[in-house]
């Protein structure tokens, strides 16, 4: 029987985060990192296999919902920009 090396686990997830530096990193960098992680997940049960699919669909929903966001985001700064312009002239 395999066991879970959590040391291991963990350096790649601080690796693919930067090696921590949350200052640079997203959201976009987080959920592919946890991705990633999921992805090195084998489960042994039929319920750890359940767990691990509901997790991985749960993790496409944030993925979807985040790149909304960030198109809301996006789309409310040029509106700040615009009406910045607009005050200045």
């Amino acid at each position: 029987m395999s066991r879970l090396d959590f040391n291991t686990m963990t350096r790649k997830f601080l690796h693919n985060l930067k090696e921590g530096k949350s200052e640079d990193i997203g959201i976009r960098e987080y959920v592919q990192a946890l991705a990633e992680t999921l992805s090195s997940f084998k489960p042994r049960t039929l319920t750890e296999q359940r767990r691990l699919a509901v997790a991985k669909q749960q993790l496409k929903e944030i993925k979807r919902h985040s790149k909304k966001l960030q198109e809301t985001v996006t789309r409310l700064e040029e509106q700040i920009s615009i009406l910045e312009e607009n005050k200045e002239g």
